[in-house]
């Protein structure tokens, strides 16, 4: 993989001054992995709160779910019929009177057993016909079984499916829509659920343009169809996006807290590294932030940092160029949003090198790989500009620079779409 050049403050492609600055700092540059430790350290989960049932799907459940009463409340029709006592024929009688032997109500499915009533007659098994006397009254039918109906057929008696108190869904459960229609029909309006981290994406670049083909000197934004999505599988929510010039007040105006929609994550693009377009470390710090990882001693993605201000927000600023901000927001992004979101840190794995890679002395080299009979071998394309390797990609893998033999075992990032 060789050196990585980006745009200072784009929000998608190389074009300008390189993203990936000098590694000497005043400041030793955490490694990948440290750089991950750091962030899980630097945040507390997040309060569980109530939530509509409308809006708790996917969400995690935070106590244990509770029947509020016996389900169903009622004992109810499961057919459509007559809900009769006693033997046929049957008299019709008034609906919601007590029947008495001998008697039979119209009823639907789902409807209130009226007391008396011994079992629901099936519509298919009963006919309306008329006694000696020319009254109408309700036999049973050519379709009717033998034995129809026995005594409780077709009721649901209360508390068939639960009593009251139930235990219904155990907390830790991800919400599906079958756990939100339980929850309805065991009579709760919310349910209490783990935080979810909601996130403000703030896109900056002056050459960036949001459609169409790029007259030259411009870059095409690649990050607004993609970041939302990404930060959804990390596990938050977004809840804003903004794009901002390259002036330090336009970074402050984007990095301001919103009160109608409060964001716990900023995520920024572009605008980390230290030409004179690159706002964000010293909007930062004019805000009294504080750098919790200035830089990470990686290729692509070096000069993503962490960054918590006064009122507990974090900012994860990612490099403008899109290979080495999606590595930079795995490696901060996905651990940060998972401590907030009380999940578990995200896993690495290993795989075995496919090919031997040379030496590069310097910073851990983070390279896109495609698996090939079980071995993983670096994808072409992965200048910290393009985005070709990384949509064929089966990972992420981590290259010392002493480098690598084939067959040697190397830490590895899951990608979050796989």
């Amino acid at each position: 993989m060789g050196e990585e050049t980006s745009s200072a403050g784009t929000a998608s492609s190389a074009a300008g001054a390189a993203d990936e600055p000098a590694l000497s700092s005043a400041v030793l540059p955490h490694t990948w992995q440290e750089a991950r430790d750091v962030v899980w350290n630097a945040a507390e989960p997040l309060t569980a709160h109530p939530v509509p049932l409308s809006l708790a799907v996917g969400r995690i459940l935070a106590a244990d779910v509770f029947s509020g009463h016996p389900m169903p409340h009622y004992a109810s029709s499961a057919m459509d019929g007559w809900a009769v006592a006693g033997s046929a024929p049957w008299i019709l009688a008034e609906p919601g009177s007590r029947l008495s032997p001998g008697q039979a109500v119209p009823i639907v499915t789902g409807g209130l057993i009226p007391t008396g009533a011994k079992a629901v007659l099936r519509s298919e098994s009963g006919e309306l016909s008329k006694d000696d006397d020319g009254l109408p009254v309700l036999v049973l039918g050519a379709g009717a079984r033998p034995g129809e109906p026995k005594n409780g057929q077709h009721i649901r008696p209360a508390g068939q499916e639960a009593p009251e108190r139930e235990l219904l869904i155990k907390s830790g459960t991800t919400l599906n829509p079958a756990h939100v229609a339980l929850a309805a029909l065991g009579g709760l309006d919310e349910l209490r659920v783990l935080g979810r981290p909601a996130v403000k994406i703030v896109l900056t670049g002056d050459e960036v343009v949001a459609s169409g083909i790029p007259e030259p000197g411009f870059v095409r934004d690649a990050f607004s169809p993609q970041l939302g999505a990404v930060v959804a599988m990390l596990g938050g929510t977004v809840v804003g996006l903004q794009r901002a010039a390259d002036t330090l007040a336009s970074m402050l105006d984007a990095l301001a807290d919103d009160e109608d929609d409060p964001a716990d994550v900023v995520v920024t693009t572009g605008a980390t590294g230290h030409s004179s377009a690159d706002f964000l470390r010293e909007a930062i710090l004019s805000m009294g932030g504080t750098f919790h990882v200035p830089h990470i001693a990686m290729r692509p993605g070096h000069p993503t940092l962490l960054a918590e201000l006064p009122d507990g927000r974090f900012i994860v600023g990612l490099p403008g160029n899109p290979l080495a901000a999606m590595i930079g927001l795995m490696t901060l992004g996905a651990p940060l949003l998972a401590r907030l979101g009380s999940l578990p840190m995200p896993a690495l794995t290993e795989v075995p090198c496919g090919s031997p890679i040379k030496e590069n002395p310097g910073p851990t080299r983070i390279m896109p790989y495609r698996l090939v009979y079980g071995l993983a071998s670096p994808c072409a394309h992965t200048d910290s500009a393009m985005m070709r390797g990384l949509a064929a990609a089966d990972g992420v893998m981590a290259v010392p620079p002493h480098g690598a033999k084939m067959g040697e075992p190397l830490p590895a990032m899951v990608l979050p779409w796989k």
